[in-house]
């Protein structure tokens, strides 16, 4: 079994419980919204969905990393910090804030993913697809926010 499915089958199986309080709370988006690997969500998607914070469970899998390239680390390291928000956005029980802080979270891992491809990729092609990736997507998150903002009113 290859490591991806390794870490897909123990994402699948880890209890969802909080292990610490979230220290980004109340931080508004900006810029591609990753500080410290971990994807942010407005204050009002972790205000819905409480005290859950994955950062933990995330850092315990860093040790399935070796023997992995810059590539690889790079895109894993993505993944790992999109999860995180992408679940404690599955908790909340409003759909709509659920659906939006959900997306948020899964826009900005699209976008750390595609800022890898500018980086590392070799494919002029490719890295067209990125830029327009990056270019779409801030602006869905910032409709995505301002959704949020109206929807916790």
């Amino acid at each position: 079994m290859n490591k991806t499915l390794i870490i897909a089958a123990m994402l699948a199986t880890l209890p969802l419980a909080a292990q610490a309080q979230d220290g980004h709370a109340g931080h508004s988006m900006s810029g591609a919204g990753m500080s410290h690997g971990q994807a942010e969500l407005p204050a009002a998607c972790n205000a819905a969905a409480g005290d859950m914070d994955m950062s933990q469970m995330m850092a315990g899998m860093q040790g399935m990393m070796s023997g992995m390239d810059d590539v690889q680390k790079a895109n894993h390291d993505a993944m790992m910090a999109m999860h995180g928000p992408m679940m404690k956005a599955s908790m909340i029980k409003d759909p709509d804030l659920a659906f939006n802080c959900g997306m948020i979270a899964h826009h900005q891992g699209a976008i750390t993913m595609s800022e890898i491809e500018l980086k590392m990729g070799k494919d002029e092609e490719s890295k067209k697809m990125a830029q327009m990736i990056i270019d779409a997507q801030k602006k869905e998150i910032e409709e995505m926010t301002a959704r949020v903002e109206a929807l916790a009113k």
